[in-house]
This record gives C-alpha cells, sequence and structure tokens, in this order.
C-alpha cells in the first residue's frame, strides 16, 4: 500500500508487543506495524536490555480509513491499564507517546471519554523522543510461527525487512493469530492499490499457506 497524505504514525504500549502487533495488524486502514522499545532513556535498548524503556508497537495508519478513536479503543479494551498496587514495570508500562499537538489533544480527548465508563486509567501519556525496533525475531512474531507462510512469503520479497515492513504481513500476523480470518483478508485486498495480475498471484499464494 503506498504512502499517502493522510498516513499517520503512533506508538503505544499494552504489555507483551506480540499480541498487540497482530492486533493492530488484522485492522483495515493499518499500513504497517512494527514492535521494539520507547519512553524510557536508556540507549540502544534490547530485548534482553532495554532498561526504562517499555515494549511497544509502532503503527502507521491511513487517518481516512481508520480513526485515533477506532484505533485508542481497540488499546484500552484490549489490555489492563490500571496499576494495581504498584504492580507494573516500565517493561510493561501502559504507555501512549505523542507525536504533535494534534495527537496529545486526541489522546487525553479519548482517555477522558474512556474514563467516563472504565474509571481512571493509569496510562502514561507522554511525548515521543525515539523508537528503537525490537530484533527480528520478535516482529511479527505470530506469523513466523508457521515456516511455511514465511516461506512462500519471501517469494514476494527481496529481503525479511521488507517482509516484516509489509501490509501483508501485518495482516497475516493478525490471521495467525485468530484476529482475523483470511475470506476477510482477500476481500478487504481487493480494494488495495495493486495490479490485477499481481493481486492474483498474492491471493493464490496467500491460499497455498500450510496454516
Amino acid at each position: 500500500m503506498n504512502e499517502n497524505k493522510a498516513e499517520k504514525t503512533i506508538t503505544l504500549g499494552m504489555g507483551c508487543y506480540w499480541s498487540p502487533e497482530a492486533l493492530f495488524g488484522a485492522v483495515p486502514g493499518v499500513i504497517r506495524t512494527r514492535v521494539g522499545f520507547a519512553g524510557g532513556t536508556t540507549a540502544e535498548p534490547s530485548y534482553r536490555s532495554m532498561g526504562d524503556h517499555t515494549e511497544t508497537v509502532e503503527l502507521q495508519f491511513d487517518a481516512a480509513l481508520v480513526s485515533y478513536d477506532e484505533l485508542l479503543e481497540l488499546f484500552w479494551n484490549n489490555h489492563n491499564p490500571y496499576n494495581i498496587n504498584g504492580y507494573k514495570d516500565r517493561q510493561y508500562q501502559s504507555l501512549l507517546l505523542y507525536r504533535d499537538d494534534e495527537q496529545a489533544e486526541a489522546f487525553r480527548r479519548i482517555k477522558s471519554r474512556m474514563e467516563e465508563t472504565k474509571g481512571i486509567l493509569d496510562t502514561e501519556l507522554s511525548p515521543f523522543n525515539a523508537f528503537y525496533p525490537a530484533e527480528s525475531r520478535h516482529q511479527k512474531y505470530y506469523l513466523k510461527r508457521f515456516p511455511d507462510a514465511v516461506e512462500k512469503l519471501m517469494s514476494l520479497y527481496l529481503s525479511e525487512e521488507e517482509l516484516e515492513r509489509s501490509t501483508l504481513a501485518a495482516r497475516l500476523n493478525g490471521v495467525a493469530k485468530g484476529f482475523l480470518n483470511l475470506e476477510r483478508l482477500q476481500n478487504e485486498m481487493k480494494g488495495w492499490p495493486v495490479a490485477e495480475d499481481e493481486l492474483k498471484k498474492i491471493l493464490s499464494l496467500i491460499r497455498q499457506i500450510r496454516w
């Protein structure tokens, strides 16, 4: 899917980042996803040494197709945002990082509305500083549990990194986790900006994957 003027990026933390990446990857309008570390000050964090950073998911999405409200409702309805007795450490912090005043206002507005029914949410809202991608083995974690899927998909991409950054991999990661079924995905793909012959090739390939 091509970049466009409506493309936005948000970074959020909601516990272990594997499942949230699959959850948001299944959403029409989300263009690409990746997992990593953000929100802290430690230089060059990694999974084994993340310091004061939080496990986060970075989403790039088409704001003409999916809104902040829709994404943040998914965010707050799919993790525990309450810091009961101080049990959450920085690794699994409920976290939203805003990139500009527009995002800060949207995050605060939606948080306030959600608190009307959920009570006070302990989600931290902070300015975005940097995002450090996690190691490749953590990207599209559930999709990579199906070697046949990865092998077939690699016929479409020049590198594993290109695969990981694709919209198709984001959706299929959602399929692998059970957040999306193949029929819905195939119907969505008919509206993607892909040449007809190329689309037929991709659809044929994903139908052959052994899940």
